[in-house]
């Protein structure tokens, strides 16, 4: 079984840049039409595609399976959905910890968000100075929920 679990954070400024080991694009969009059940997700990096099922369990855990599809058939996919997200995602090296910041892009500019994979949900967790407020959670900052309604037409 493929657990998830993981936080998400708001950033307050770009001390988290001098951590920076890695980066990609991503390009993903949605098939499904709720975010209370099962999330599909298609996901392009630039180089290849994958199809992921997320669904939430508790807390901040979730089911999340993800396969490798074949180039056309996730062009297919994408060319026709029409909600989709891009952002930049960096990954980063912080006191042994691996994190992510992903950097939205279009309508969901400048949202920035940082997120850390744990192995339980009750491991200790130290938070770099860049982190702002914790939005593990919370529905509208979901990349699904952004994908639908984005950043810039928030009030």
């Amino acid at each position: 079984m493929a657990l998830e679990i993981e936080r998400r954070f708001l950033i307050k400024n770009d001390n988290w840049r001098k951590f920076i080991t890695n980066k990609i694009i991503i390009e993903q969009g949605y098939l499904s039409k709720t975010i209370d059940d099962w999330i599909i997700r298609i996901r392009f990096t630039g180089k290849d595609f994958k199809i992921t099922l997320k669904k939430h369990i508790e807390s901040f855990t979730n089911f999340e399976f993800e396969y490798s599809i074949p180039q056309k058939d996730g062009e297919t996919i994408m060319s026709n959905l029409s909600n989709t997200i891009k952002k930049e995602r960096f990954f980063l090296e912080i006191e042994r910890k691996s994190w992510i910041i992903d950097c939205f892009k279009e309508n969901n500019y400048p949202l920035e968000i940082a997120e850390i994979e744990l192995s339980s949900e009750k491991e200790d967790l130290s938070l770099p100075s860049f982190i702002s407020k914790e939005i593990t959670g919370m529905k509208h900052y979901s990349n699904f929920s952004l994908a639908n309604k984005p950043f810039s037409e928030w009030k």
